[in-house]
């Protein structure tokens, strides 16, 4: 239910939005994180080779992405906590499926888990967007980086779970890999309760509430004679519900600034992703420990998520544009840092793989502030779901190429291609487009 705009408390309903979400972040953080930590190694178990343990993460990945048109349409006909929630339920389909294939010993129902527990992630990149809906403007980005550092708990405790997932599996006789999946489950149901309990009411409904209203009032101060089309709800012009991605591509094609956000965001996830997933690779040839390899990639997810209430804060008082040339830097330099490193391990890459995440962060934040100001209330799930959507199939295919790079030329060529991909963000971020209609504060 949306209530009148005369019994909103704008300021009061989004720090109620803001906490809810932040609890919800956190608890499907955890779900994520505690299976992505043993994907891989469930992989190499049910395919019995080592070529193949990244095929669940690209499922995932995939799933990230292909997921998010679904909800997007949902979150646009029904708004955010009916989207939020299909996407924790189909996560949770996911993670159950890949228990039971874990005990039948299948790979093939591993996959299609998979695919699905990327649900969770669809959820998670929704729900920033999510955070800025009825945010003002001069703390929208500080809001939605807000949720997103929520995530750092959850990628945080996630990994620490394996330990005790190993003796829950024990104890309920499953694989001893497995069982850090029933702490995904556990999670999802969690995250799922608290936004169906306490995201009330809606916060991409009332926000178009509230804006209808504000354009009502706006036409009868200009025109006091005029009588509201009575079939619209007082409100003479028809809102456009359409959340599918032809609605978002009609929007981004009319719009060069919501362009200029998604490009920033898709080439920032693809320059990280790229580095990132190879990376452990690059440690491994160097004899690096597995307890290293693992540090080294939780400092990269701290860079990733600790920092993004500083870039938050950052975007609103210099507005998204420059951040979004500060992540293109920070990612060039990252990525040089890491092609001059050795293989192994060595205190060079650790510093590149922080800044790489800080740069990530960068790009996220200003990216997603951008867009969500620079389209209408009625835009935003089509586009916003445009963008996570070419967000996670920048990092697929970025993953892929990143694999055959560094079979056929080396970790330094890739990290050295993903710097001059840090200077196209630079040069994107610094490009001057048009403000459009579709402008809003």
């Amino acid at each position: 239910m949306v209530l009148a705009p005369a019994q909103l408390d704008r300021a009061t309903l989004q720090r109620k939005v803001v906490r809810t979400l932040v609890g919800s972040q956190i608890l499907s953080g955890v779900g994520m994180a505690c299976g992505i930590a043993v994907g891989a190694l469930i992989a190499e178990d049910l395919s019995g080779t080592e070529a193949l343990a990244g095929v669940g993460t690209t499922a995932q990945v995939l799933g990230t992405a292909l997921l998010t048109i679904p909800v997007a349409r949902a979150t646009a006909a029904r708004g955010r906590r009916v989207g939020l929630r299909w996407g924790l339920a189909v996560a949770f389909v996911g993670a159950s499926l890949v228990l039971v294939a874990a005990v039948l010993r299948s790979f093939p129902l591993f996959v299609v888990g998979m695919f699905l527990f990327g649900g969770g992630t669809t959820a998670n990149n929704q729900t920033r967007y999510a955070a800025a809906d009825l945010a003002d403007p001069a703390r929208r980005g500080r809001d939605l980086s807000i949720v997103v550092w929520a995530t750092t708990i959850g990628s945080v405790v996630g990994p620490n779970l394996v330990g005790p997932g190993k003796v829950l599996a024990h104890r309920l006789g499953l694989p001893e890999l497995a069982g850090t999946f029933v702490f995904s489950l556990v999670g999802f149901v969690a995250a799922w309760l608290v936004v169906d309990r306490l995201l009330r009411p809606d916060p991409l409904l009332t926000a178009r509430a509230l804006d209808a209203a504000h354009r009502e009032e706006g036409r009868r101060a200009a025109a006091p004679d005029v009588v509201a089309d009575p079939a619209s709800g007082g409100v003479a012009d028809v809102p456009n519900h359409d959340g599918s991605m032809r609605r978002g591509l009609a929007v981004v094609r009319s719009n060069p600034r919501a362009l200029q956000a998604i490009l920033v965001m898709a080439l920032g996830h693809l320059v990280m992703v790229s580095v990132m997933v190879m990376t452990p690779i690059h440690m491994k040839h160097g004899h690096a420990e597995l307890e290293v390899i693992g540090f080294v990639i939780s400092v990269h997810i701290l860079g990733m998520f600790a920092l993004s209430p500083l870039v938050g804060a950052a975007v609103d008082r210099w507005g998204a544009p420059p951040v979004a040339m500060t992540g293109g830097v920070v990612l060039t330099v990252a990525s040089l840092l890491a092609s001059r490193s050795q293989a192994g391990w060595s205190g060079l890459l650790l510093v590149a793989l922080f800044l790489l995440g800080v740069g990530w962060s960068c790009t996220l934040v200003s990216g997603s502030t951008l867009l969500t100001s620079v389209v209408t209330t009625d835009e935003r799930p089509a586009t916003q779901g445009l963008a996570d959507v070419l967000m996670g199939l920048a990092g697929a295919g970025g993953g892929v190429a990143a694999g055959i790079v560094v079979g056929s030329l080396g970790y330094s060529a890739l990290a050295s291609g993903s710097a001059a991909v840090g200077v196209v963000i630079l040069v994107v971020g610094a490009a001057r487009v048009r403000r459009t209609a579709a402008d809003v504060s």
